[in-house]
């Protein structure tokens, strides 16, 4: 399994012959309806779309998980599997093999299976998706939620191989946390017992501008997790990619191949 971290939340990985494409923001700059002054990344260097994508997983519809720009410059025809609102910004533009996933559905594709979890919770009444997705052939997993949010059901998925979960706090005054990290990461590794963690959403290479960005806390981070999972005895081996470094993960297959 090879993972490749594209900045913030935007990943391509590698398994079972399948290159999927996470959440990407490639192509523009990053905003929120069109309140530039608000909140606005960017990528310093144009980012390139990596060539033979096999799946596009997406598992907000917010712009930071399914970026529009990025979207309409993607390949149509590429498979797209996404939460709900995810699947429809999808479809809004052009997408022709879109799937959606509620929680606890699965979907192959490939020699890959992936479950959708219950995710992170955006407005009063939407809850987005997190993910599982199992190597049929090896029988290696991994477990994808980009904000830090998961439910006490994941538990019944254990183990998994990979965790790729924030490992920073993020939060707002009046608002709270918007991304759990340094507990939520070792609340996963306490009840996934993966073989290796991965940081997702943080700031690699891309800079932010904007009102909200000023007011934004942040705690933690890859360093403080690994002494916190050190102390308490966990043997996960926890990793710092950087932007655009392709990984061979160090894995140990724990299953023999599922039928």
């Amino acid at each position: 399994m090879q993972v490749t971290w594209l900045d913030s939340n935007s990943w391509l990985w590698e398994l079972a012959d399948q290159r999927v494409l996470v959440d990407p923001w490639l192509v523009g700059p990053l905003t929120f309806g069109n309140a530039a002054w608000l909140f606005r990344g960017e990528h310093p260097q144009p980012r390139a779309i990596p060539e033979g994508i096999s799946l596009i997983l997406l598992s907000q519809g917010l712009p930071d998980h399914a970026h529009p720009p990025t979207l309409k410059a993607l390949d149509k025809s590429i498979p797209v599997i996404g939460s709900p609102s995810a699947a429809q910004v999808a479809t809004d533009l052009g997408f022709t093999q879109v799937t959606a996933l509620d929680h606890g559905e699965s979907h192959h594709h490939g020699g890959v299976t992936i479950q959708a979890v219950p995710g992170a919770p955006v407005g009063p009444t939407t809850l987005e998706n997190g993910y599982v997705l199992t190597d049929q052939s090896s029988g290696l997993n991994l477990f994808y939620e980009p904000h830090g949010f998961h439910q006490d059901t994941l538990k019944a998925l254990a183990p998994v191989d990979v965790v790729i979960t924030p490992m920073l706090d993020l939060s707002l005054p009046l608002v709270g946390p918007i991304i759990r990290g340094g507990k939520s990461a070792q609340e996963l590794a306490n009840w996934l017992q993966p073989q290796v963690m991965l940081p997702t959403a943080n700031a690699g290479e891309a800079e932010y501008h904007g009102l909200l960005v000023s007011l934004l806390k942040a705690q933690g981070g890859v360093e403080a997790v690994r002494a916190a999972l050190a102390a308490s005895g966990q043997t996960a081996q926890v990793m710092d990619p950087q932007v655009g470094d392709r990984l061979q993960l160090p894995l140990t297959p724990r299953t023999a191949a599922l039928s």
